[in-house]
């Protein structure tokens, strides 16, 4: 672990010194910003780098012409570089993301005579994030909600490297005003971004990992040789790993942002404390999950037609928020599952359960989705169901650490944000030595407590 986060912390050191030396100069700030972005995604696969410019190119161009399909009144011509955008984006996402997985589909389906070629491609690590942003800024500007950017500044929004490859979804109308206004590296609020950073490295080195290795992997791959206790908290450790893995990354993203001038929207506001599923879903993924509601649930009719149609669009809507997770299906089964409880949750009586009562449901029914997102493979997953209610096993892997890290990582959704703000407002009092001997420490810390080896970022490969 010591080596990549030296690594990534002195690339992160090298771009911090070049960023506050480049502020006087709008046009070698905005070069330099993109050129470390660059780097970073090539560092990866530097092949990939051309996907990401084609990107960058044809989505900036259609929104050139969009905007001057808009002025001209040319509603014709306006719809038309639209939906070239968007074709040309979805089209990388289905190229390399989605073409195997429905072309084996649909050769099983017709036979084996009709068998289809597989591509077998690499898939483009943080491919969803940045075509999910160039989507939404060429469906901003035909809303007439942002305006059209700059060539670099656009490069830069959409490769920016904090939140290329894992998120947050950040919007044209969230980052356009900030790259305008050129932030001032030397007046950035440093003890936030740190303890952002810090509580990010916690989650996934120490916790996420920890109960990876400890508890999760060994229980989805084998659930048949553990006792039905020790699968259910490996159902229950998964959720806490997966929280702990991608708000951690969201947590870094934003922090390392923040050193850099750039504010990023909130990503995750305790998802394991609301009392339903459609509270869940506003809590979780948050940068997600408005998108799908923007640009998929509302243009489909959101709520305004009959409840079947409603029903419809949330069906549509949380199955294709699955699909975008990955090409298998088993996210298909787990984004209809959210999607049926979404709806069982609109048809039920507004009842008087107890809000222990409500929370309880709301996290199990999550946990079991939970069950097919991290599942091989559908058989998988039902092995995993059927050991909970039926395996007796004979290996132990529970123990109090694991049952007090889940127990501990859940009582923190609790805590009250004025209690974080206390803690926000503590840190911001010291010094900027203090803060970098604070973070130092905490570093070896997390260093010292993670364990041997850590595996990458779940959102990784979406």
């Amino acid at each position: 672990m010591l080596f990549p986060t030296l690594a990534f912390g002195l690339f992160f050191v090298a771009v911090y010194v070049l960023n506050w030396l480049t502020r006087p100069h709008p046009l070698v700030w905005r070069v330099t910003i993109l050129g470390a972005s660059l780097f970073f995604y090539a560092w990866w696969n530097w092949r990939f780098v051309f996907l990401l410019l084609w990107a960058v190119i044809s989505n900036w161009y259609a929104g050139t012409q969009i905007e001057r399909s808009l002025r001209s009144e040319n509603t014709q011509g306006t719809r038309n570089w639209l939906l070239t955008a968007i074709v040309g984006d979805l089209l990388i996402l289905g190229v390399f993301k989605y073409y195997d997985f429905f072309a084996l589909e649909l050769s099983n389906l017709l036979g084996a005579d009709t068998t289809l070629p597989l591509l077998e491609l690499t898939l483009p690590v943080g491919i969803s994030f940045f075509t999910f942003q160039a989507m939404s800024y060429v469906i901003d500007l035909k809303r007439d909600l942002v305006k059209p950017m700059p060539f670099l500044d656009f490069a830069v929004y959409l490769s920016f490297f904090p939140q290329l490859v894992a998120g947050p979804i950040v919007r044209a109308s969230e980052m356009a005003p900030q790259i305008t206004q050129r932030p001032d590296p030397r007046r950035v609020q440093s003890a936030e971004a740190f303890h952002l950073i810090l509580r990010g490295l916690f989650k996934k080195v120490v916790i996420s990992s920890w109960l990876a290795s400890n508890l999760v992997d060994s229980v989805f791959a084998n659930p048949d040789g553990h006792s039905s206790h020790d699968v259910l908290l490996g159902v229950y450790g998964y959720a806490i790993q997966i929280y702990a893995d991608f708000s951690g990354y969201t947590d870094i993203a934003i922090g390392v942002a923040l050193l850099l001038g750039f504010r990023f929207p909130t990503n995750f506001d305790c998802p394991y404390r609301a009392l339903s599923l459609r509270d869940f879903w506003k809590r979780w993924h948050i940068t997600l999950s408005s998108w799908l509601r923007d640009y998929l649930y509302i243009p489909l009719g959101g709520n305004r037609g009959r409840n079947v149609e409603t029903y419809r669009n949330l069906l549509i809507t949380m199955i294709l928020g699955g699909l975008w997770h990955g090409s298998t299906w088993n996210f298909i089964i787990w984004g209809l599952i959210h999607g049926v409880a979404l709806i069982v949750e609109r048809l039920l009586p507004k009842g008087n359960l107890p809000p222990a009562v409500r929370w309880l449901i709301t996290f199990h029914v999550v946990c079991f989705a939970w069950v097919f997102f991290r599942a091989e493979s559908f058989s998988n997953a039902l092995d995993v169901l059927s050991a909970i209610a039926a395996s007796p096993g004979s290996d132990q892997v529970s123990s109090l650490p694991v049952l007090l890290l889940i127990a501990a990582t859940v009582g923190t959704q609790f805590i009250s944000k004025a209690q974080t703000e206390q803690f926000r407002q503590w840190s911001n009092q010291h010094s900027a030595l203090t803060q970098g001997v604070m973070f130092g420490i905490g570093l070896v810390l997390i260093d010292l407590f993670g364990p041997e080896g850590v595996a990458p970022f779940i959102y990784f490969q979406f």
